[in-house]
């Protein structure tokens, strides 16, 4: 442990993905473009979702939470990246850093519930149809949704908590766009053992309970399929996977990169560019999978757009 030059932050400095001058106008662009594309994107699916009683199903619900979580998972971390690029200023406050530490553990833990349960959600639906409106019932849909919320939220607090009792030295640069928690730790002089203990049962948590979740769902899934006598059959219930499916390799794969890139090396501007495909890419991209792969959320965003009735001829 280190004790020498302790002293009492008022805040951090933010060094973002690159200190070249030349690229920052380049970057500001780009994340104020992909920051845009999220908000309009998921406000169009909750939009289409809330406006059409068709749409009214667990599926959907499931669905525009997630379009929710995409919304302040980005707000949280894109406009304050952008507003240091346009006043030169990387500063934020002590109290503002773990604020966003929270926030960003909040939504990030409740974003990997959320697909966990909208893979429960397929299950019900292809393994047991005739029974899905009895299971799935809105309190239920409403329940797992504050259940995963609650979860999710009590566990960034505690991590804030037990950040709350570190010490800093004079070194309070965060080699990255964001506060994020672990790099916060890196720069305490104090004991760190149990935050970096509980970070890490963090990620073994909220990534491998749902991870586990959902391959037991699509086993149970496969199984269930490949038992349907007609092929166009097995070839419904598998489309109607394929959005989530996608969505969750988005969502899993860069945060799994990020996860194994920290442990095995130290570059931080690394750590901090993969960070962006599991933080910034998922939530971007979400609206998209969704919409140009489910032909109701098509139809739906369609009538939106070009103010047509909202009709569904069901195949």
């Amino acid at each position: 442990m280190k004790f020498k030059n302790q002293t009492i932050v008022s805040g951090f400095l933010l060094l973002g993905l690159t200190d070249d001058p030349e690229l920052q106008p380049l970057i500001f662009c780009l994340f104020l473009l992909i920051y845009l594309v999220t908000i309009l994107g998921n406000l169009l699916i909750i939009l289409a979702i809330s406006s059409h009683s068709h749409l009214h199903t667990p599926m959907y619900f499931f669905l525009s939470s997630l379009s929710f979580t995409d919304i302040c998972t980005s707000t949280t971390t894109i406009p304050k990246m952008l507003m240091n690029i346009q006043t030169q200023d990387q500063s934020i406050t002590y109290i503002g850093c773990l604020t966003q530490s929270t926030s960003v553990f909040t939504f990030g833990g409740f974003e990997s519930c959320l697909l966990a349960v909208m893979a429960y959600d397929r299950y019900v639906a292809i393994c047991q149809p005739l029974r899905y409106q009895i299971i799935l019932t809105p309190d239920l849909c409403v329940l797992l949704v504050l259940l995963s919320l609650l979860t999710s939220t009590g566990h960034a607090l505690l991590q804030s908590l037990m950040a709350l009792r570190l010490s800093f030295c004079t070194n309070v640069e965060i080699p990255h766009f964001f506060c994020e928690l672990a790099q916060i730790v890196n720069l305490a002089c104090s004991d760190t053992f149990i935050n970096t203990l509980l970070i890490y049962s963090a990620a073994n948590i909220f990534f491998g309970v749902p991870i586990v979740g959902i391959i037991f769902s699509y086993t149970k899934i496969v199984f269930s399929v490949f038992r349907m006598p007609s092929a166009g059959g097995r070839y419904k219930a598998f489309s109607t996977c394929g959005s989530h499916l996608s969505v969750v390799s988005l969502f899993y794969g860069p945060g799994f990169g990020v996860y194994l890139s920290s442990a095995i090396t130290d570059s931080s501007i690394k750590n901090a560019v993969a960070s962006v495909m599991y933080i910034v890419i998922p939530q971007m991209m979400n609206p998209f999978i969704y919409s140009l792969r489910n032909r109701e959320i098509k139809i739906a965003l369609k009538h939106i757009l070009t103010g047509k009735p909202f009709i569904f001829f069901c195949r």
